[in-house]
């Protein structure tokens, strides 16, 4: 299922560019036009939902698909030694700003502690 206004949903069927770091016939991940860490990638489900609770409602395996994406990239980079971070924003006040389920994976770098109190 697409949603005709996503960016993301955009991005899987070729409408806008983007550099991939990983593909699949379920997941797709690339590099984040603003990273917030050396390595920055946004790993999604191909198709639609709108964050983690939609997606848990109405496949949750998608969550497996998607994390067995990330181990398969944080692995070929040897990003496990030294580790990497997983983020999913849900909601305005959390900062999503696409509303297609995604989560960041960054890495590469030491990252600040977690959230900002």
């Amino acid at each position: 299922m697409k949603n005709a206004d996503c960016i993301f949903c955009k991005i899987v069927e070729g409408k806008i560019p983007s550099t991939k770091v990983f593909e699949n016939d379920k997941v797709l991940a690339f590099k984040d036009l603003r990273p917030n860490a050396s390595i920055h990638y946004l790993f999604i489900h191909k198709n639609h939902t709108k964050d983690v609770n939609d997606m848990s409602s109405i496949d949750p395996q998608q969550f497996v698909e998607i994390f067995a994406g990330i181990k398969a990239v944080t692995e070929k980079e040897n990003l496990t030694e030294k580790g990497f971070r997983v983020v999913s924003n849900t909601g305005p006040n959390a900062g999503q700003t696409v509303f297609h389920t995604h989560f960041h994976v960054l890495a590469g770098e030491p990252l600040n502690g977690f959230g900002s109190r």
